[in-house]
């Protein structure tokens, strides 16, 4: 399956220039646990960096820093680990594997935002295939029973 196919297209995205507390708000207006940090928000929507709640907390309340006085900037990790909506669940995967990130920003052809795909997207899509293998083994089994009677 192809990351076009899988991806959350919604995706929220700031300036390098919001700070700590404006992202949390943001966030929580937004209902998400990630922020794509973009140069051209309006625009192109390059993606620069990600950062996550989990980086608010440990990086600003954790260290009882100011949330106004620190940008995402700050905090984004980079280089961004990004994928390519045309690359498939499994490359994605050993890349989420290879960097330790539990989200990458999904981009275009020309590299601006198209989605993100999150570790629990991955899990959701191979537990429903999975169970579209169970299922194929349910009718297997029913149909032999309706066969040898």
């Amino acid at each position: 399956m192809k990351m076009k196919e899988i991806c959350t297209t919604e995706v929220v995205c700031c300036a390098r220039t919001l700070t700590a507390g404006e992202a949390a708000r943001m966030m929580r207006q937004k209902h998400v646990g990630d922020l794509v940090v973009v140069d051209d928000p309006d625009g192109t929507r390059v993606p620069a960096g990600i950062v996550t709640d989990r980086d608010l907390v440990i990086e600003v309340m954790g260290k009882g820093v100011d949330p106004a006085a620190v940008t995402v900037a700050e905090l984004m990790r980079t280089p961004v680990v990004v994928a390519e909506e045309s690359e498939d669940l499994s490359q994605v995967i050993q890349r989420m594997h290879t960097h330790g990130v539990r989200r990458l920003p999904v981009v275009d052809h020309r590299g601006s935002i198209a989605g993100i795909v999150t570790l629990d997207d991955a899990l959701r899509h191979l537990v429903g295939e999975a169970n579209a293998l169970l299922g194929i083994l349910a009718k297997e089994h029913d149909r032999e029973l309706r066969l040898r009677r």
